[in-house]
């Protein structure tokens, strides 16, 4: 048998790291130049040595994606969605890796005439991902994107949905966002900058080259996105301005689609304003002199400020994230003491939140393209109950089932328990955390216990259903989702007390719900390990820092971890409208505040860390591969570690991961396998 490989060792790198008073030459900073040679060598090193170590667990990572196969139905297809004449459905088949779109006159003849084939488009692509999928409201045309190396620039294309075929209108460097104008003529698009920053919308007419097409909306102002879309109703073209703290929003009739974009209301600081159409009226969810949101209307002819009526008050508390109007009704989606509610608001001022059994559970508004019904489909699930679509007449209350997302190999959802438990943080503050376990998994302090969280931007992170989850829990481990400060699970308060200059609560919070279950006996002391992704990478690298005793292992999935050097460089992408969430470390307070957390900054030699496996994107635009990267070399230059130091780049994907489901399978294979073994589970 040959000798495994060696851990890789970056060049040019001292034996010796002293940690910087100020700004240093960075001894990798070369990793950042993709064009180095030596850089493509060093991350092909690290995936060979990555890949040695998880050949050595090729038993238990394939018995992990083997039990996730099992338990999936591969072929299978979406419930039916009506928009007019039409019932629109997804299906995925057995051996294939993408979804396949149709549609049919009725919901039993759904899947009649297929629109986009992914696989078909995704044949000999090492990546593929769709960003728009667009149906005209004449229901003749799709408006279709595709990113080819997760980049996340797309080319745009329009499909004949009569004809089957693709119209020679071919649109490249677009971004998420489309509309179409209501005669079908007109297609509305976004377009990034060199910073990956959305940032103008563009009108293109059907059978024109792209270089006609026209800039009908620039935004200069480097803070703010660009965001695109029409109102349910068909009615609006609606463009959306947006930072972390100020928005504003331009319409345009769809009917009119060569008019120029009018100002709903001017840009305010720290004020946000969303918009949909509801008959003669805009319904609009503000913060203004409402820190946790409330809902407004406003005549459409006349939408300025000064006419913005109350309809839903703000209520301290509870954080009302997004309204969906029908023509009789409302729905509101809002967070309620860190549980997600729907709350309908009928156009007769009844109001009514919908219940559930679960005391904790996800649920989210559905597929609901139709505006003329009384029908509203939602999404329900829990950490036991797999994903599950249900439909409730707003009028009547009555509720139907329409479907649960089936688990095979004998699941059932009474051998797992959950529960929400609350720690506290060292300043006092209750911290939600949510857990789930098989019924014969012992709580009495000897379980393996993994811990996840994300806790940035205001993101709420509910309690899902992963069928993936199942392979942990069947070994006897116990898995639990942490809500600290800098999410939103608890209004707007509990953002603001994870941002900028607060942002070690984030940290504290999580290193607390650990210390909590530990103490609760969920799991051993010697048995913790720890997962997150993006600015959840950067929350588990913080807390490795912070504790490194306390974990046996991490999972830092592109993680967000040079903090410092990123935010002080505004040319790499994102970085300027970052500065509202983290600050600039240009400046003081924010410089000395970053550094004293950013786990880049804050690896200490001679310490002894925790197993860590950490992921890149070579194509990510939102965390560059090189972060990742550089933690890891520095890691292994100045440190050690009780168990492997692993380092996997995807060589042709970008933030998300491979594409399609059996790699994406695999790949959760792998992370499952990492944390089982660091917390003593070989089989």
């Amino acid at each position: 048998m040959s000798a495994p490989p060696q851990p890789p060792v970056a060049k040019r790198v001292p034996h010796v790291w002293e940690r910087p008073t100020g700004p240093v030459e960075d001894p990798w900073a070369w990793l950042a130049d993709r064009d180095d040679p030596d850089t493509v060598a060093y991350l092909e090193a690290e995936n060979v040595y990555a890949d040695a170590w998880l050949e050595d667990h090729a038993d238990l990572v394939d018995a992990i994606f083997d039990e996730i196969k099992a338990r999936t139905q591969e072929t299978d297809q979406s419930v039916p969605s009506r928009k007019g004449p039409w019932w629109y459905v997804s299906r995925t088949v057995e051996g294939l890796s993408y979804a396949i779109h149709c549609r049919g006159s009725s919901p039993e003849t759904a899947t009649e005439q297929v629109l986009l084939d992914e696989n078909e488009q995704a044949r000999d692509q090492s990546f593929f991902e769709v960003g728009a999928f667009d149906v005209s409201e004449g229901h003749r045309l799709l408006a279709w994107s595709a990113d080819l190396n997760g980049h996340e620039v797309f080319t745009l294309r329009v499909r004949d949905l009569d004809a089957g075929v693709d119209l020679p209108d071919v649109i490249e460097g677009t971004y998420y966002g489309t509309a179409w104008s209501a005669d079908g003529r007109h297609l509305f698009y976004t377009v990034p900058d060199h910073a990956m920053r959305p940032h103008q919308v563009w009108r293109h007419e059907l059978g024109t080259s792209q270089t006609d097409d026209v800039l009908i909306h620039q935004e200069d102002d480097e803070r703010f996105n660009v965001d695109l879309g029409l109102t349910r109703s068909g009615e609006w073209i609606v463009i959306t301005d947006e930072c972390t703290t100020s928005t504003d929003v331009l319409v345009l009739r769809a009917d009119d689609a060569l008019s120029a974009p009018r100002l709903v209301a001017p840009r305010q600081p720290d004020v946000e304003y969303r918009l949909d159409h509801w008959g003669d009226r805009f319904v609009i969810l503000t913060n203004l002199d409402a820190p946790d949101f409330k809902v407004v209307t406003a005549p459409c002819e006349n939408p300025g400020v000064e006419q913005w009526s109350d309809l839903v008050a703000h209520e301290a508390g509870r954080r009302i994230a997004q309204v969906e109007p029908f023509v009789g009704h409302l729905v509101l989606h809002e967070w309620s003491q860190a549980c997600e509610q729907l709350h309908i608001v009928g156009a007769d001022g009844n109001e009514r939140v919908l219940s559930f059994d679960e005391p904790v559970h996800s649920v989210g508004i559905g597929m609901n393209p139709e505006y003329e019904t009384s029908i509203l489909r939602f999404g329900y699930e829990s950490l036991v109950t797999p994903p599950s679509v249900y439909e409730e007449d707003v009028v009547s209350g009555e509720r139907r089932l329409l479907k649960q997302v089936p688990v095979l190999a004998g699941f059932d959802p009474a051998d797992y328990q959950s529960a929400r438990e609350w720690a506290k943080a060292p300043d006092g503050t209750p911290v939600p955390v949510d857990v789930v376990w098989r019924r014969d998994t012992p709580l009495d302090g000897t379980a393996a216990l993994s811990l996840y969280a994300y806790g940035a931007y205001e993101y709420s992170r509910p309690p899902w259903f992963s069928i993936a989850r199942l392979s942990l829990l069947d070994r006897d481990a116990v898995w639990a989702l942490a809500h600290p400060r800098g999410g939103g699970e608890l209004g707007r308060a509990w953002y603001l007390d994870g941002k900028l200059l607060a942002k070690r609560n984030t940290f504290t919070d999580f290193i607390a719900c650990a210390e909590h279950l530990v103490a609760e006996a969920y799991g051993s002391p010697d048995r913790v390990t720890i997962r997150g992704g993006s600015a959840g990478g950067l929350l588990v690298g913080a807390c490795l820092t912070q504790r490194p005793e306390l974990y046996a292992g991490v999972v830092a999935a592109v993680p967000f971890v040079d903090v410092v050097t990123t935010m002080r460089d505004p040319s790499i992408p994102l970085t300027i409208g970052e500065w509202e969430e983290w600050g600039d470390p240009r400046e003081e307070p924010y410089a000395s505040y970053m550094l004293g957390y950013s786990p880049y900054d804050n690896v200490e030699p001679g310490t002894a860390y925790p197993a860590i496996y950490v992921t890149a994107g070579l194509n990510d635009p939102r965390v560059m591969y090189h972060e990742p990267a550089k933690w890891v070399a520095k890691l292994r230059a100045v440190a050690t570690t009780r168990g492997p130091l692993l380092l996997r780049t995807e060589m042709g994907a970008g933030h998300s991961g491979p594409s399609g489901r059996y790699e994406t399978w695999r790949d959760e294979a792998r992370l499952l396998a990492f944390q089982l073994v660091a917390s003593g589970i070989t089989h």
